[in-house]
């Protein structure tokens, strides 16, 4: 495209200020400029700032139309304390891993800024007496998952595969893919472990005009976690056709897990959810955790008008946060939503045939950029202008079938947010929560701990809790972490 094409198709969008230094760069910098605003689709972004604004005045000025917000239906979500349910989905879902129908999506684009790190979330030791890491964890929860679905479902050792695609961010991937080669990936095989991009949206003004990071490079921000569908459908490599979605094609997966990096205690490719998802048919579905309490700042799973929908704590009444089941007690508005998603791969190829009706969300933040008179680097000290974002449930009121999980808060949810010594959502209290759960599995088990002992279980010894019937009668006196199960002999 030439340059005068390019500059009238962005004069014509009435972004044509993203011009105004042209003159003044030198050629590498003209190829920099002209590169990405020939990659940038500046109609979508002018439409998406619209239809975000729109919404965003629609939602603060509800009116009589206003769909209502009712708590979901009887039926339409089911618990995991189930025993006998629990173990018939348990089995559905090992066949489908075994089969190889499985694949993980990781949501894990986000650095560890709250935390006092640079490094991608995913990198961070949360301080277990072993010092692994999120996605350390993670990944010898997917190797211990695929040696249970060989023996359960009496499959070769080796034969059964859980591809995993990592969602990095721009300022992520590299450290991300670097730490995966430097640990070896964990000892999963790299042939399934995946890394694409999180996509990228221009920082806007208030006014909705693209902002410069500099003369020569549009400022760019993450389109949110629900940009996770839109990058299912671009390129893995530059010039190549292959993506996530046609990987998967290849691979014949017919089911997704996705989560998000920072759950200590996310069981990766649950096969009870899986084969919960399977048995109800569902297009997608949700995993979610009882609140805590009425007042607890969490998204809820609910229903808007006929829609099932995330609904913000903040958009719930008082008076509906508060009401209880006159049956059984419990909150009525109580599915706490964790990113924790089923989807069938046949759903996530239809997503992009709704995703322009997707608003997408405002976030307004001070953001850097180079003043369009002077030419000089700016540092606001207030909100300037606004990232546009899409979250990973707003999909949710598109779907034909949906279905609700409710799981266990503390065997399977335990955020990582804020940084140390907050007191909560942070890296004492994942430790905690993880260390807590190894306990159980061990006193299920048969065995005792002693107070004060502290034992870490390697996820490549047991999934959920499986696998240790050798403690039974023993008595735990030692602190430490076991990495197979003859070595919890030397902490008893």
């Amino acid at each position: 495209m030439s340059i005068d094409t390019l500059r009238d198709r962005y004069e014509a969008a009435g972004q044509g200020h993203l011009f105004r230094f042209w003159s003044k760069l030198n050629a590498p910098q003209q190829e920099e400029l002209r590169t990405q605003l020939e990659a940038l689709n500046i109609e979508r972004v002018n439409r998406i700032y619209a239809k975000a604004v729109s919404s965003e005045a629609e939602a603060a000025n509800p009116s009589s139309t206003t769909e209502p917000i009712e708590p979901l239906p009887k039926g339409a979500s089911e618990s995991a304390t189930d025993a006998s349910k629990v173990k018939t989905w348990r089995q559905t879902g090992l066949e489908a891993i075994s089969r190889g129908e499985v694949g993980v999506l990781l949501m894990a684009g986000g650095q560890g800024t709250r935390l006092g790190s640079s490094a991608p979330k995913g990198c961070y030791d949360i301080g277990l007496p072993s010092h692994k890491c999120l996605f350390q964890l993670q990944a010898e929860r997917i190797a211990r998952l695929q040696s249970v679905a060989e023996k359960e479902c009496s499959k070769p050792a080796g034969s059964v595969i859980i591809p995993w695609y990592v969602m990095t961010s721009g300022p992520t991937r590299r450290d991300t893919e670097d730490f995966f080669v430097k640990n070896s990936y964990f000892g999963l095989n790299p042939k399934n472990v995946i890394f694409f991009n999180q996509g990228t949206l221009p920082c806007l003004t208030m006014d909705g005009k693209v902002l410069l990071e500099s003369p020569s490079k549009v400022a760019v921000a993450p389109d949110g976690n629900g940009g996770l569908y839109a990058a299912t459908r671009a390129p893995l490599y530059p010039g190549k056709p292959d993506t996530v979605l046609s990987d998967l094609a290849k691979r014949k997966i017919l089911y997704i897990h996705a989560y998000a990096v920072d759950n200590c205690l996310v069981r990766v490719a649950d096969p009870v959810f899986l084969g919960y998802g399977i048995q109800k048919q569902a297009d997608c579905a949700a995993k979610v955790v009882p609140k805590s309490h009425p007042t607890e700042s969490v998204g809820v799973i609910a229903c808007r008008g006929s829609k099932v929908s995330v609904v913000e704590y903040s958009e719930i009444s008082k008076e509906q946060s508060e009401r209880r089941d006159p049956e059984t007690g419990e909150l009525t508005f109580r599915a706490g939503n964790i990113a924790n998603h089923f989807y069938t791969t046949e759903y996530l190829n239809q997503v992009e045939s709704f995703e322009e009706d997707l608003a997408f969300h405002i976030a307004r933040k001070k953001i850097p950029h180079t003043d369009l008179e002077t030419g000089e680097f700016v540092k606001p000290s207030k909100p300037n202008g606004m990232k546009l974002e899409m979250f990973v449930f707003d999909v949710f009121p598109y779907t034909e079938r949906f279905a609700v999980l409710e799981v266990d808060r503390k065997e399977e949810f335990s955020a990582l947010k804020n940084a140390p010594g907050t007191g909560s959502d942070d890296p004492e209290t994942s430790r905690r929560d993880l260390l807590a759960q190894h306990r159980r599995f061990l006193e299920k088990a048969g065995a005792k701990v002693q107070d004060g002992v502290e034992v870490e279980i390697s996820p490549l010894v047991t999934y959920a809790g499986e696998g240790l019937e050798s403690v039974k009668g023993k008595t735990f006196i030692k602190s430490g972490f076991v990495e197979n199960v003859e070595e919890l002999d030397a902490l008893a």
